[in-house]
């Protein structure tokens, strides 16, 4: 499919909150607390100040473990997002509120209710970023316990957003309550929901679409597509990537809006939003030096090693991280590191790190460093301006989530010396023209389907 280009095209942004990830400097002076509703509080009053669309907080249903151990390198508590974001809809009023829930764990009603009752309390700002779990470890912190089988992720998903849906649009535009009733493999419910449609229609729903059956997925159900960035760096708790170039974004945008037509969607029925993340400098040298020193905290000696044992599968603590690879060959362990999500087979990765290290005579760290994923924009204000000018109007993204490294003054300078740029450049919005989410984003209520 060819989408047509326009340079009146208009960039969306969003940002994520920066919790618990190797892409967090918790050793800068300038964080703060990932748990204080203050640093929440701060976050989203920045993101509202430079007029983006929504702030996305994730989901963490369970602590890593490394080694039979709590994983002590992330260990900070994690607040349930949608407590978090009920507390923000009265400090802010325009920007949206994205909550990161899963299906494998919930419920189409009381899930839907408490959505319903967010979009309410926010004047239709709300936003559900669905995700699906088949993690074991995570599964144990529930009554049913285990977890889902790979094959029955998707269609429970599918079946999931369906459902609330359904339950969305129960009432009438006019206020009135219509008894619902679902009959599927996975939910078998019937009743009358309890909240009333809300100001935008019901909430936006957000969807992670790289692979081939998380594409599909997201181009039958998302209003926004939330995609990786990168260009094939990874590491452990880490953001993954996936779309590090403007040809890999031009693909992989065309793919997902070339899949809307057979659902009976246009592609304006969709926004594409990758993951980014951004250093700036007065020079393009400084900002490369600024790069590479956020790269060095983001890899500690001990998160060196760290990555290493997850790809060796194998205890290497006893290994200097400023020294020569392990002369031990890397065995398959899942289970060494649990609740960690994996991207790429760890023994091969691990080969090709080791061939890395052998090319350019890397230490440990050095390898990590170099290897795993790197900032997406780098340099001046002005061109990092341009640069996601080019992306949007080039149909590689309708926008960008962006990804701060530090809690929760990450946004500032962007906001500060980025987002005037852009509308200098009639690229991004001067004001918020409405008030829901669905107004920010240019989507269209969803029709009742009375």
């Amino acid at each position: 499919m060819t989408v047509r280009s326009s340079s009146r095209k208009q960039i969306h942004l969003a940002a994520h909150f920066p919790g618990v990830n190797s892409a967090t400097v918790w050793a800068d002076p300038r964080s703060r607390s990932q748990i204080a509703f203050s640093s929440f509080e701060q976050l989203a009053r920045t993101a509202e100040r430079g007029l983006f669309d929504f702030l996305l907080l994730a989901e963490g249903l369970r602590l890593r473990e490394h080694k039979g151990r709590i994983h002590d390198l992330d260990v900070v508590g994690r607040p349930e997002s949608l407590t978090v974001l009920n507390a923000l809809a009265a400090v802010t009023e325009r920007i949206g509120l994205a909550a990161t829930v899963g299906t494998t764990f919930n419920e189409p009603f009381e899930l839907a209710r408490r959505l319903a009752t967010l979009d309410h309390l926010s004047g239709g700002r709300a936003a559900w970023n669905v995700v699906t779990s088949s993690d074991a470890l995570t599964g144990e912190n529930f009554r049913r316990g285990g977890y889902l089988d790979r094959a029955d992720r998707y269609p429970r998903a599918a079946e999931f957003v369906d459902v609330a849906r359904e339950l969305w649009g129960s009432w009438t535009p006019d206020g009135l309550p219509r008894p619902f009733a679902h009959r599927g493999r996975h939910f078998d419910i019937a009743g009358e929901f309890t909240v009333p449609r809300s100001p935008q229609g019901h909430p936006v729903v957000i969807r992670a679409g790289d692979s081939g059956e998380g594409r599909e997925f997201a181009a039958r159900t998302a209003d926004v597509v939330v995609s990786r960035w990168g260009s094939g760096g990874w590491l452990p708790g880490g953001h993954g990537t996936r779309h590090g170039t403007l040809e890999d974004g031009r693909a992989f945008y065309a793919d997902v809006k070339g899949r809307l037509a057979q659902y009976g969607r246009s592609a304006d029925d969709l926004r594409i939003m990758p993951g980014v993340s951004v250093v700036l400098g007065d020079t393009a040298a400084e900002a490369q030096e600024r790069a590479a020193e956020i790269r060095r905290q983001q890899v500690s000696p001990q998160h060196a090693i760290l990555a290493l044992e997850q790809l060796w599968g194998t205890d290497l603590s006893s290994y200097d991280p400023d020294g020569p690879f392990p002369d031990v060959d890397p065995v398959p362990n899942p289970t060494l590191t649990q609740g960690q999500n994996r991207r790429g087979d760890a023994v091969t990765l691990a080969e090709k790190w080791r061939a890395l290290s052998r090319e350019k005579g890397l230490s440990i760290r050095q390898t990590v460093i170099e290897a795993s994923a790197r900032q997406s924009f780098i340099g001046t204000p002005e061109a990092v301006a341009a640069e996601l000018e080019t992306w949007v109007r080039q149909d590689a993204a309708d926008g960008f989530v962006l990804l701060p490294h530090l809690t929760p003054g990450g946004l500032d300078e962007f906001v500060d010396r980025v987002v005037p740029l852009l509308q200098e450049r009639r690229a991004f919005r001067t004001e918020y023209r409405g008030t829901t989410l669905r107004s920010h984003l240019g989507l269209p209520e969803p029709a009742w389907q009375g």
